[in-house]
Formats: structure tokens, C-alpha cells, sequence
């Protein structure tokens, strides 16, 4: 995914959203550290990776509430925690966090990182990770339970493709929730979105509000989805609703996968993004056109894999509900609202002269307390099943974690490389042909796809 970060500083999304310790809204003041007492005497030195933490203290520019970097936190805790594990950190941005993480690992120059969930898989599959399965076995104190079974038994960023080992652990949810604009909806005279709606519907109903607002005179767009999405997420959703598995087989053995793009299944999936694609704001196809959704001056109806981050920064900037009554987040649009789940992992370098101590430092950057400090800090969406830190108000993070904790991947997945080098462009050029009055032929595009699916499972070895 690109990136949980990288949403985060988006024009109008957070950067740095306010520090509050009791997670109460946006007068709840700076994140105060937990006590902690010393947990073990292990001693060593582990190298961390971190793709686009903050290490320092900061202000956060909306609320202008200090925020407490990641030094200070591991100042006021891990150190405490280990005094005799030394962390040397390294912040790498997320522009050129594959390439950089990827020279580390084979330079031995790293121990553990935080990444991209995509990241995560193709490292793993080239040799550079290690399996955990050792470590969670012989340490009783570690509970995955405590993570979203859906990403913790299944995700492809922290277990590999044939499920057999574990080599990381959840850390970072994606925001990608369908959101509807309460107003525009009254406007129009149209009734609001079902909590798990389907294609049809928000299709149906985005129509009826694309045009003028009968009320404001002011145009309106019935849908926004990004048309050039670097994992097509919402393509995976339809894929869920209609039954295109696209493929069936592991990653781990590619030559053998059964490929199943030219079906019916398939051609509904993009029929319905034809259509869609009428609906939408002309720079949607760019994925922008979205700038205003979840402020005052929004003009777009219903926004799919949404974050929600505009609303919750206003939110915590003036402590007014009147956006977050607004803008309603429900579920994706898959048969129980699944959707594709972007997910970012604490993972091992597979040549760590220290896998003990390299364990210890991944326990705790995926635990509890570092959750709640990124989240009241930074407003990372934590990957537990009870992240009682979370605002009351934040809607769009507990629903990103209904939708993570029931989702299952399949091969439509960014770890899928014949996924993201062809088929994620080849839909969104179809997404943009369609956007500008053309009439893309879907059997010709499938049939192409199937073709170059099958030759490349063909050439693997």
C-alpha cells in the first residue's frame, strides 16, 4: 500500500493529528507515556528501519497540540523496558522505502523494520525475512490474539502466501471505509446508504445526485474512487461482491496458478466500473477530485475506500461534531462489507545475529501502548481487536477494523506480482477510457489478461 503514511500527508488529510491522552477529542491535551517497569536484562544491539516515522517532537500544524516523536516515546518506555538493548533507529522516507529497506536487508545493516505491507511480501519472498514461528512458540508473554483475526490469520504482509510462516507482525491498519455525505443525501431527496451496501445500490443511488444540487445549484458528483490506484482497491471489493476470484492457487508456487480473468464474474466487476466511472469527478481518473470531501464545501455524494482523515483532523482541530454527524462511515461492498485491506507489518531481517533481541524490540513496536502512542500521535489505525484509545467519534477507524478483522485476501492482492505489474494498470486504463466517453471492450481486455496471466505463470519457475 502506498502508504499509511503517505495518506497521512495527502493535501488536507493529516499530517500529524493531535496528541491526546484519554482519546476523547480535541481539547484532551499532549500524550502522557505510560509507567512501565523493567521487563528483562537482555542485552545487544538491534538496527531498526523505520519507513515514515516521525523521530522528534513536533506541533501538530492543525491543532497546534505538541506531538511526541518516536525518540521520546522509546526514551520513556523501551528504554526502561530493556536498558540493555541499545535501538539504533534509522527514519526512511516513504518515497524510496522499498529500495533503501531492500539495501539493508542484504547488507546485514538492519535487524527490524517497519514497512509496507507489499514491501513485506516480495521481501519475504526473495529470502530476506524471517520466519517467527520459533519466537511466538517459546515466548509465553506474546498473545496474537490480541490482534484482527482477519489480518493476523491471512494477511499476505505478515504470513506467507502458502500460510505456512508467520514473519511479521500487524502494526498499521489502512482507513479504506465507503463514506456518504448525510447532507447531500437530504439535499437530494435520497435515502441513506445501508450499513453493508451493495455495487447496485450505490450505484442507483449515486445517479440520482450527480448533477446540480437542487438545493445549493451547485454541481454534484454521486461517486468518488481513485481511477489510478496503485492496488485498485476498489476492484478487489468488487471482486469479493461478485465472486471473481480471478485466480485460485499460492503464490508459492506461481507456475501452478489456475487463472480465472475472462469469466462472467469478472465482466460484471467491470461493467459496474463503466458505469461508475461516469459518476465521478473528471480528476478522479488521476485520483484526485476528492480534495473537499469530508469538509464544509464537499460536492461528492459517496466516497469508496475513504479514510476519513479530513473530517477527524477538522474534528480535533475545533472539537465541533457537526462534519462527523455529516460524513457517515459504513461498510465496503463486499458480501459482509469486505473489502481490500491495506495493512503495514514489524518484520525481521533473516540474517539478525541477535533473533532474541531483534524479537523483543518487534514485540514492542507492534504492541498495545506503541498503538496508542501512534495513534493519539499520528493517527495510525491500530491493528488490535480492542483499541479502547480510539475517539468514540472515529467511526472511519472502527469500521476499517470491522472490515480487516472479517476480511480474507485473495490473489487479487498487491502481493500478487502479475497483479500489480498488469492488472492494476490494465483496470485503470479501462477505468479512464471509460471516464472519457469511450466504450472499452471488457471480453477483449480479459481475454488479454488471461492470455499474459497464463504465459506469466508459465514462465516461473
Amino acid at each position: 500500500m502506498k502508504k499509511l503514511m503517505a495518506l497521512i500527508i495527502n493535501v488536507l488529510l493529516v499530517v500529524m493529528l493531535a496528541a491526546c491522552s484519554s482519546g476523547s477529542g480535541a481539547d484532551s491535551g499532549t500524550y502522557t507515556a505510560p509507567e512501565v517497569e523493567k521487563v528483562s536484562d537482555m542485552e545487544g544491539t538491534v538496527k531498526v528501519a523505520l519507513a515514515g516515522w516521525q523521530l522528534e517532537d513536533g506541533i501538530d500544524p492543525i491543532t497546534g497540540n505538541q506531538v511526541t516523536g518516536f525518540n521520546k516515546y522509546v526514551e520513556n518506555t523501551f528504554n526502561k523496558m530493556y536498558p540493555n538493548i541499545k535501538l539504533e533507529v534509522t527514519q526512511i522516507p516513504w518515497e524510496n522505502a522499498q529500495a533503501k529497506q531492500k539495501a539493508l536487508l542484504m547488507s546485514g545493516d538492519v535487524d527490524v523494520l517497519y514497512t509496507g505491507g507489499a514491501f513485506a511480501a516480495q521481501f519475504y519472498q526473495q529470502g530476506l525475512l524471517r520466519g517467527i514461528d520459533d519466537l511466538i512458540a517459546k515466548d509465553t508473554s506474546f498473545d496474537p490474539t490480541i490482534y484482527l483475526e482477519g489480518i493476523w490469520n491471512s494477511s499476505y504482509s505478515t504470513k506467507s502466501s502458502d500460510g505456512a510462516v508467520q514473519f511479521g507482525i500487524p502494526s498499521v491498519l489502512g482507513k479504506r471505509v465507503t463514506i456518504y455525505d448525510k447532507t447531500i443525501f437530504d439535499q437530494w431527496g435520497v435515502e441513506p446508504l445501508s450499513e453493508v451496501p451493495t455495487p447496485e445500490e450505490i450505484l442507483e443511488k449515486a445517479k440520482k445526485m450527480t448533477g446540480k444540487n437542487p438545493q445549493t445549484g451547485q454541481p454534484n458528483y454521486g461517486l468518488w474512487f481513485n481511477g489510478s490506484s496503485l492496488n485498485q482497491s476498489t476492484f478487489v471489493a468488487l471482486t469479493y461482491y461478485y465472486g471473481a476470484k480471478g485466480a485460485e492457487g499460492s503464490l508459492a508456487d506461481p507456475k501452478n496458478i489456475k487463472w480465472e480473468l475472462n469469466t462472467p464474474e469478472m465482466k460484471k466487476v467491470m461493467e459496474w466500473l463503466s458505469e461508475a466511472a461516469k459518476l465521478a469527478p473528471p480528476a478522479f481518473v488521476n485520483g484526485k477530485g476528492a480534495e473537499n470531501f469530508g469538509i464544509e464545501d464537499n460536492p461528492i455524494a459517496i466516497a469508496l475506500d475513504s479514510p476519513g482523515s479530513g473530517t477527524m483532523s477538522e474534528y480535533r482541530a475545533t472539537g465541533n461534531k457537526e462534519l462527523i454527524d455529516r460524513f457517515v462511515p459504513v461498510m465496503n461492498i463486499g458480501p459482509k462489507g469486505e473489502g481490500w485491506v491495506a495493512m503495514d507489518p514489524i518484520i525481521m531481517a533473516a540474517n539478525t545475529k541477535n533473533p532474541e533481541a531483534a524479537w523483543e524490540v518487534m514485540k514492542f513496536l507492534s504492541s498495545y501502548e506503541t498503538q496508542k502512542w501512534a495513534y493519539l500521535n499520528f493517527d495510525m489505525t491500530p491493528t488490535l481487536k480492542e483499541a479502547d484509545f480510539v475517539e468514540e467519534e472515529n467511526g472511519f477507524v472502527q469500521r476499517a477494523m470491522q472490515i480487516a478483522d472479517i476480511t480474507t485476501p485473495t490473489l487479487m492482492d498487491e502481493a500478487n506480482p502479475f497483479y500489480n505489474s498488469e492488472i492494476v494498470p490494465a483496470v485503470n486504463g479501462f477505468i479512464s477510457e471509460a471516464a472519457n466517453g469511450g466504450s472499452p471492450d471488457i471480453d477483449a481486455l480479459l481475454t488479454r489478461l488471461q492470455t499474459r496471466a497464463e504465459a506469466w505463470s508459465a514462465s516461473q519457475k
